[in-house]
């Protein structure tokens, strides 16, 4: 007997937990539909634990438009955040690849000849970038902005990690197998849970499956204290949407070498506005058919 642990990513805040649970459920259940498969457990045996009002408690989330302007804030006060946003901004710029012409063309208004400097500290050119990858992929430039605000608070504040993590934790308390399903920042939750409880505690994971997940992003990888597959899962599935900007590598080789190999599905066309919805996600047949195989397996 098995159980579906389903981890959520950002932006979960002042949501009602079961209509999450059930909008996962639900998109679930449309892929299943389109692959012609049926809903292989009893949904007392998918398991979701919420953080999402925990996380706006710890990290003091704020709107989406306000969101670059909160972590340059932040940039100025701390080195490490500071470091942290321009790695990832460096990153986007190269794999977008945005030129210096369009983040001029896209630089906030000025009171006076101000000179513009590359850097975190520079709300206007930090504005200026994340307004230009918004133009490639609407929506995606504070979604990115957001998401550097949640990973660096979850890798770098003890406190936030470790209360995220136990909530979470608190869904495999059941002796059974478990098949995690993880998206967005969810992912790199369940990476480090499973790769540091995971073995101790005793659980048994015989498939991990990560959707929009930004682990192979250098910046973010780099900031993991080191890379190795969670001893205590035994199949590590991947999917991502080419346009989706939070998914910026596969989990392969060359971004996330571990041993054994990550299977990685690239092709995924996700309905959602920013191709980063996790009910886009879950309505590919493919994806649906694996957890569906994972848990009759």
């Amino acid at each position: 007997m098995k159980e579906l642990v389903l981890i959520h990513g950002r932006s979960q805040q002042d949501k009602d937990s079961e209509a999450l649970k059930r909008a996962w459920i639900d998109a679930w259940g449309r892929g299943l539909a389109k692959a012609g498969l049926a809903m292989p457990i009893p949904e007392d045996r998918i398991r979701f634990p919420f953080y999402g009002d925990t996380l706006r408690d710890l990290v003091k989330g704020v709107a989406e438009e306000d969101a670059a302007k909160i972590i340059v804030r932040g940039a100025q006060e701390d080195e490490a955040a500071a470091g942290l946003l321009l790695a990832l901004l460096d990153e986007y710029i190269v794999a977008c690849r945005i030129g210096e012409d369009e983040i001029g063309r896209n630089l906030p208004p000025a009171a006076g000849p101000i000179a513009v400097e590359r850097g975190p500290q520079n709300w206007r050119w930090v504005h200026a970038v994340l307004r230009t990858i918004d133009q490639r992929v609407p929506g995606s430039g504070a979604l990115i902005a957001l998401l550097t605000n949640d990973v660096s608070m979850y890798l770098r504040k003890t406190n936030v990690r470790n209360t995220i993590n136990g909530g979470v934790g608190e869904a495999f308390d059941r002796p059974l197998d478990k098949v995690v399903v993880a998206h967005s920042l969810g992912t790199i939750v369940a990476y480090l849970l499973l790769r540091q409880t995971g073995s101790q505690a005793g659980w048994r994971v015989p498939a991990l499956i990560t959707l929009g997940s930004p682990l192979g992003i250098k910046a973010i990888r780099e900031r993991l204290g080191g890379v190795r597959h969670p001893a205590c899962v035994d199949s590590w599935f991947n999917a991502l949407d080419p346009h989706d900007v939070v998914a910026l590598y596969p989990l392969d080789q060359r971004n996330f070498r571990v041993v054994p190999a990550i299977e990685n599905k690239t092709d995924v066309h996700n309905r959602s506005s920013n191709r980063h919805g996790i009910e886009g996600y879950l309505e590919d047949p493919v994806i649906a058919s694996r957890i569906h195989g994972a848990l009759v397996g």
